[in-house]
Parts: C-alpha cells; structure tokens; sequence
C-alpha cells in the first residue's frame, strides 16, 4: 500500500523485511491484494488464533472485548498497513480471544472519514478479515435516535441503511474491482442478515432485555459536526430512524467479501427536531450511555455468538 511520507509515518521491522505502515491520514490510494495479503500474513505469524467472528466496536464499546477469555492484542500502530484511531473512547487495538468455544477478533475503534481517512483505510481490516477465515461480522456503534419511539439506552437492530456519502461517490468500492474478494456490482438489499436479525430478538428476550430492543434503518452521514434540525427533518422523510457517523462502509465490504453481517447501534442521544430544544447533543454524553449499557451489550453479544456457534447457521 501506498502512502506519502510524513512525520506520522512508522516503519516496522520483522525478518529482515521492513514495512511502512500506513499511519498517515487522507491518502487517496487503492490497497492492493498485496497489501491485504502482507498484513493478514503478519497477524496470522503473530497469533496462534484463527478468528470466525469480527466485531467491531465503535466509540465507548471496546468494552465488549473484556469477556473475552485467552485474549492476545495488538496495538494498531503495531500492526502493518493498519490506521490509528484518533477518536475519544476508541482505543485502538485489536483483541483476538474466545468467547466460550468461538474464535474472536474485536476492534476496539475503527475508522472515519472525518478523520481525514481514505475510504480504503476505513475498510482496510474487513479485509483482513476475510483472509483470515472470519465468516461472520458484528458491527456495533453508537447513533442518534430519530424515531420517536427510540429513547436512550434503546438497541437497535439495523435492518438496513442509507449510505449518503456514497450518494456523492464517497463509496468503499469504487475503483478497480478485485474479484477475489467480491463482484463488480454486489447486491446490498440483504446486506444485514435475517437469522442473526431475528436471534438478536430471541437472546434479548432470554437476557429479560427485549424492551431495550427496536429495529430499524440506519443512515450514515460523513460527520464530524451533529446534524442540523433541517437535515435531521430530511432524514426523518426519507425513512431513517437513526443516523451515525460510521460502520456502512464496513458493512458494505463485508457483504461485498460474502461474509454475513449483524448490525447493532446504541441509542445514545435524541436527535434534535425542533429549533426550540435546549438540549445539545456532545461527544462526552456519546460516552456516558455507551458506560451505562456495556454490560448489556457484554451479556448481549456472548449469547448471540455462543447461540451462533451451535446453530451453526450458514454464512449467507
């Protein structure tokens, strides 16, 4: 992978062989197979685990990796090719362990655009990913709530989304299409999987936590500013139930390598509709829900990937 030097640049050195690892920001490059092949390659030399489910933690939910037993990771800034997160409550790390019998890699923080990342960047680990036999990835977030029926605190099941940056070509597969990892033209109306949909229901009512649960679609919009009542209002016409500023182009590739995909944001503030609202949505309240429902999402997430694991439900 190509990237200009800058002061951010490190280089790691392993086997005679050295890297430039791609820790500089807002570089338009194309990864090649390559890449993707040199960083899979280190991990996999580096761990003895062999991952089968990938969740991605975003801002405040790294915590999810802690019930993770047998646990080996690695720092970003370690790791070849991979971007540093830069964002309050992402850690940067990625965490390889089991939950009860199931190979796991957690991201504690992932990427964005705002940060001045490519979109290559951004999705550069789902392909890792991949490579590295992961079937199924659990993407989780945090989101403004649109929908009056959402409060804070609520989970929401993604059933579907809408990408707005890539209305405006900001899309994870443009460029050249590898085929080794997808078709040119992959369909995205089923991008979010429909039994890991439905068990999210079944492990909520079990946890005695169904209430906290909702469904709906998710709109990703490029940040970093929250969004103004007008374009709040926009959002609400065209269907969205809540909006975030992240984890659609994960997805997208992630659908786009086959893999199977869950989707889960965290309710963690109301989205402003009128201009009368005194409240004003920040960062640091972001924080404090994410706090107040890791446990929830703990208990949440270790029963959807044991129940997975036994259902053995097919990668489609």
């Amino acid at each position: 992978m190509s990237t200009a030097t800058s002061p951010s640049s490190s280089s790691l050195c392993s086997g005679g062989i050295c890297w430039v690892t791609m820790h500089t920001k807002g570089s338009p490059c194309c990864c090649s197979f390559d890449d993707y092949k040199l960083t899979t390659e280190w991990l996999l030399n580096q761990t003895a685990h062999r991952p089968k489910v990938a969740v991605i933690c975003g801002s405040g939910l790294g915590l999810l990796a802690d019930r993770a037993t047998n646990k080996q990771t690695f720092r970003y800034q370690d790791i070849p090719n991979f971007p540093i997160s830069t964002v309050p409550g992402h850690e940067g790390c990625l965490v390889f362990g089991l939950f009860g019998e199931t190979p796991c890699v957690f991201m504690k923080g992932h990427f964005h655009l705002y940060e001045g990342y490519s979109l290559c960047q951004v999705t550069f680990p789902v392909r890792i990913f991949k490579l590295m036999g992961v079937e199924s990835v659990l993407v989780i977030n945090a989101c403004g709530g649109l929908c009056s029926d959402f409060q804070v605190g609520d989970i929401m099941i993604i059933k579907d989304h809408i990408n707005l940056p890539g209305f405006a070509g900001q899309h994870p597969l443009c460029g050249p299409n590898d085929e080794r990892f997808g078709i040119r033209f992959p369909c995205m109306s089923d991008a979010y999987s429909k039994d890991l949909r439905a068990l999210v229901g079944q492990v909520g009512q079990e946890l005695g936590v169904r209430d906290l649960i909702r469904e709906g679609v998710y709109c990703m919009v490029s940040g970093p500013n929250f969004e103004t009542v007008a374009e709040a209002r926009m959002l609400m016409v065209l269907g969205c139930d809540s909006v975030g500023m992240s984890m659609v182009p994960e997805v997208t590739v992630a659908k786009h390598c086959g893999l199977r995909v869950l989707g889960l944001s965290l309710v963690t503030n109301k989205v402003s509709l009128d201009y009368s609202r005194e409240e004003k949505p920040n960062h640091d309240e972001v924080l404090e829900i994410c706090e107040m429902r890791a446990e929830v999402l703990q208990k949440l997430i270790t029963r959807l990937i044991s129940r997975c694991q036994q259902q053995n439900i097919n990668t489609h």
